[in-house]
């Protein structure tokens, strides 16, 4: 982004119970469409993780703790959909893993991450389409990985910071758009 389209003092910073660990696909990494890291400047309590290098795999072991809950955010039918209903049942403070790449790569991770073992997978409930844009997204119901945790953040925290960083994607998008000089809506 061109420093006069810099939206970082627009970032609101939100101190959660909620600990965000993203992991992103060595593809993802390098593009600059990539969503996942702006989630990361917004949640202070997060952290970002590279996968598919095979000479540095990951282990997730170190997220298995009694303390707190594990949920892993899979873009799948076969998994419970995220709700209250669901988080009430366990009231531990919640680590959420979040895999950012393309849907057929976030798929595949989710069932590949060693060390996850002990991660509850979970999906988001259907709602709006992506608001995205900027990218071709090839499954109808594909987000961008930004929107998926704004959502599941609605659901585990509340739906004011769900709210704070929907603004906060939409001036992004606004921004990428005006600065590829198209038409911003």
């Amino acid at each position: 982004m061109h420093v006069p389209l810099c939206i970082c003092r627009s970032i609101p910073r939100y101190a959660l119970d909620t600990r965000l660990v993203l992991v992103m696909h060595h593809r993802e990494h390098i593009k600059t469409t990539a969503t996942g890291p702006l989630a990361l400047e917004a949640l202070p309590n997060s952290e970002l993780r590279i996968h598919g290098h095979r000479d540095r795999p990951l282990d997730f072991s170190d997220l298995d703790i009694p303390d707190r809950r594990t949920l892993l955010l899979y873009p799948g039918d076969d998994v419970p959909v995220l709700s209250r209903s669901l988080l009430e049942q366990d009231n531990r403070p919640v680590t959420l893993v979040v895999p950012d790449g393309n849907w057929r790569q976030a798929s595949r991770m989710g069932r590949r991450l060693p060390g996850l073992e002990h991660a509850e997978m979970v999906r988001l409930p259907e709602g709006p389409l992506t608001r995205w844009g900027i990218r071709r997204e090839a499954h109808p119901q594909g987000l961008a990985t930004f929107e998926a945790i704004a959502r599941a953040l609605g659901i585990i925290e509340s739906p004011a910071v769900q709210a704070g960083m929907e603004d906060l994607f939409r001036l992004m998008v606004q921004t990428t758009l005006h600065s590829r000089g198209c038409p911003v809506v």
